[in-house]
């Protein structure tokens, strides 16, 4: 199994906390080739616990895009409760919106789907359009059974 540190340095490029870390995660996020590579990238050490205590355990029990898209809940759900500390009330609107990315994420893994263009502000674009879209998605999709 490797290591968090060496995991961020392989996503980011830099090491665990170096200046650059934020810079480089943004970049290959946003200038990512297709959505679900997008994700590979986001966020590196979020990642590294949910792939190791979250995805893993669920491909072993479930088909691998299922996996990828209840991982998705499952990060949505945890960031749905934060947001309960704040709020003081339990909102499922995140939950939501990470699993219409995470179904987003499978139909680009399962399709091998790939932007076209191989210019950085074009990937950029495609991810956030993807990224807006699916909230927008999830917000009229909560608003048509009134939980938003």
């Amino acid at each position: 199994m490797i290591s968090l540190k060496n995991y961020v340095k392989k996503r980011n490029g830099v090491p665990l906390g170096h200046s650059r870390s934020l810079s480089n995660m943004l970049k290959k996020s946003l200038g990512a080739t297709s959505f679900d590579l997008f994700w590979k990238h986001w966020n590196p050490i979020w990642n590294y616990y949910l792939n190791r205590y979250v995805f893993k355990p669920l491909k072993t029990i479930c088909n691998y895009y299922i996996a990828i898209v209840l991982t998705f809940a499952v990060s949505g759900f945890l960031h749905d409760l934060a947001g309960l500390f704040i709020n003081k009330k339990l909102s499922f609107f995140l939950t939501t919106w990470f699993i219409i990315m995470g179904s987003i994420v499978a139909v680009f893994k399962r399709y091998q789907l790939v932007y076209t263009t191989h210019k950085k502000a074009l990937n950029y674009f495609y991810n956030l359009l993807l990224i807006v879209l699916s909230f927008f998605i999830a917000k009229c999709l909560l608003n048509q059974i009134h939980l938003y």
